[in-house]
């Protein structure tokens, strides 16, 4: 970004002793020189806001993974109370009088132990969905983000563009991109819903 927006400048500063007269040169070359600087604020704030979004969802992938770690563990541990249940059942069926009170009392933990692991891995597995839902929402924000970028990432172009050719259509494009990206970046910042799914998955 800062080697475009030298490359704009110099394109700016090189066009006010152009063949189109100073009045012309210098009215066009202000504008361009004002919206590069306004892109260039909107694009850094844009970014250090993006960088944060993008740790927070490192954070909460992790934590994501390591609840369906926990959820995966329960489940296991389920699975092994209900099997060592059903063993002590079948024990039950020709155990002496003398060991039945020791089967039954095994059996009696191996179900409570069951139960208690399946109400965690439910627990578990509920804030592990969670979780996700909140990743979910964290990346559309972080494709607005990566809009806004884009979007002023172009306009620079546009404006460097205007300033060699002085072609003023350029500059309205150009315009027309940084507002693009504004609207994106506030979505971003606003935490509001937009979210450009098409240009997101076209852009790859």
């Amino acid at each position: 970004m800062s080697e475009i927006a030298e490359t704009v400048q110099e394109a700016v500063e090189s066009s006010h002793g152009g063949h189109h007269g100073p009045s012309h040169g210098t009215g066009l070359g202000s504008w361009v020189a004002i919206l590069v600087a306004l892109t260039a604020v909107m694009m850094g704030l844009c970014n250090i806001r993006s960088g944060k979004l993008v740790q927070a969802m490192d954070r909460v992938e992790a934590h994501e993974v390591d609840t369906w770690s926990y959820y995966q563990s329960k489940s296991t541990k389920q699975h092994i109370s209900e099997n060592m249940a059903d063993l002590v059942e079948i024990q039950l069926l020709t155990a002496p009088a003398a060991a039945r009170a020791a089967l039954e009392s095994s059996l009696k933990k191996y179900r409570g132990q069951a139960e208690t692991y399946g109400v965690e891995k439910d627990s578990l597995q509920r804030a592990a969905t969670a979780l996700g839902r909140t990743y979910e929402q964290l990346d559309v924000h972080d494709d607005q983000f990566g809009m806004a970028d884009a979007s002023f990432s172009i306009a620079v172009a546009l404006y460097g563009m205007t300033a060699l050719t002085r072609r003023r259509w350029l500059l309205a494009f150009g315009i027309a991109a940084t507002l693009v990206g504004a609207w994106s970046g506030l979505n971003g910042f606003m935490g509001w819903a937009f979210h450009p799914g098409w240009l997101s998955g076209w852009l790859g």
